[in-house]
């Protein structure tokens, strides 16, 4: 319980630090009011202005066991939900209970040190979630070749890659999630986070990034053992590995970019290999593997963004054992600043899952299932209020997705409508 505590307590000592250095950076307006009030005259005041430079210059923070600390920077993000979808199966007489519901979607707390040469470590912390969103040691050599150990995100999937705080369409898009969220039996849990190596960089527009990593995704709190926390059946970072997972992953993406008149552009490449990560439904292993590959793009003119991607994955026995399945999909975005604070988007995604099915639940977050099919489609049409930009904005979305046939070919439909809003601050 002290231990408990006590970290809590080193939590709060940081954050009582980081405001105090916010208000030292303010003392020339604080210095100008006492001049104006004729506290203090020009040369008292120029004397106080130095002496604040002189405590304030270079100044190491010692921590325990004699470590320095150059800066040290702690950052959260808070979004709130609310939620309203409907699914109806065609030919079904009782539909799933709808989803309406208010929901934390992300509490987000994290705090990054600088000791200096290139040398950081971050953590950042999910309430809501129970589990890490970053937790690695960096070097930074230069721009061109940056390395991290620990947990982030593995370099595949554009928008899996893109913050939350800076997504137009509030969630990621259904071939997004059928590729990168936990594997239960349809999905692939195939990126996203892992824990290993990552290295990147970026030099006169190219940029680049690869991973060596545990196979699995992995960043929840429990430790994996049988009394321990899980969450969606997953256990957490502190987890051993066992005969499916005891092989490393491989991750790349690479790609150009750069600036025209009155805009920017960006192409990609990206690919991954899982050893023993594939097989029918959820069961893993067995020399079963998965390979994923895709294109991305990003372009702005003017007050006009166009961005999109293209994933596929190739599993061993996905399909059903000694069977492949390929499966593959798009989204495209086109969104438009009206103002600058005012914008519109459109997002249509597709996934076909090459008979290894997708439910509506697997793709569209919070949506009440429409049964195993063989395809899914999602249209988007939203609506971002940018009050302090991505630090303060309101979102809301009209959501209409279908999932179509069996996968054994059987024609069936299940469609889902609703709305879905967000309220986000960062710090």
């Amino acid at each position: 319980m002290f231990h408990l505590k006590s970290k809590w307590l080193a939590l709060l000592g940081g954050a009582l630090l980081f405001a105090a250095s916010a208000m030292a950076q303010d003392s020339k307006a604080l210095i100008d009011i006492l001049i104006k009030k004729g506290v203090i005259n020009e040369d008292e005041a120029k004397k106080l202005t130095a002496e604040m430079k002189s405590d304030q210059t270079a100044q190491d923070v010692q921590t325990s066991g004699d470590q320095y600390i150059k800066k040290l920077t702690i950052t959260g993000r808070f979004q709130t939900q609310y939620v309203g979808l409907g699914t109806s199966i065609d030919g079904n007489p009782v539909n799933p209970v709808s989803t309406e519901h208010f929901l934390l979607r992300r509490i987000y707390l994290g705090v990054r040190a600088d000791f200096g040469s290139g040398l950081t470590g971050a953590i950042n912390y999910d309430f809501a979630n129970s589990s890490f969103d970053l937790a690695v040691v960096e070097w930074k050599q230069s721009d061109a070749f940056i390395v991290d150990a620990g947990l982030k995100k593995a370099p595949f999937g554009y928008e899996e890659n893109t913050s939350s705080s800076n997504l137009r369409s509030i969630e990621r898009s259904p071939i997004t999630r059928y590729i990168d969220e936990s594997n239960n039996g349809r999905r692939l849990g195939a990126a996203s986070y892992r824990t290993g190596i990552f290295v990147s960089g970026s030099s006169e527009g190219f940029f680049y990034s690869a991973a060596l990593t545990n196979p699995e995704r992995n960043e929840y709190s429990g430790d994996g053992a049988t009394n321990a926390v899980t969450v969606n059946g997953l256990g957490g970072v502190g987890t051993t590995g066992s005969a499916t997972t005891n092989k490393l992953a491989y991750y790349g993406t690479a790609g150009y970019g750069g600036k025209f008149t009155n805009g920017t552009y960006k192409f990609g490449v990206e690919a991954g290999f899982l050893p023993d990560q594939g097989g029918p439904g959820a069961t893993i292993g067995g020399g079963n593997n998965i390979s994923l590959s895709g294109i991305f793009a990003d372009i702005t003119a003017g007050n006009f963004n166009l961005q999109g991607e293209w994933e596929q994955a190739s599993v061993d026995s996905g399909a059903a054992v000694g069977v492949k399945a390929t499966p593959n999909g798009y989204w495209i975005q086109p969104a438009y600043k009206f103002t600058p604070q005012f914008e519109g988007v459109i997002r249509y995604s597709e996934v076909d899952s090459d008979h290894r099915g997708v439910a509506i639940s697997d793709g569209i977050r919070s949506a009440p299932s429409g049964g195993t099919m063989e395809n899914l489609n999602e249209w988007y049409f939203g609506g971002n209020w940018y009050i302090r930009g991505n630090d303060f904005k309101l979102q809301l979305g009209y959501i209409h997705g279908e999932s179509n046939n069996t996968v054994a070919g059987a024609t069936a439909k299940a469609t889902t409508d609703g709305m879905r809003s967000q309220v986000q601050v960062n710090f």
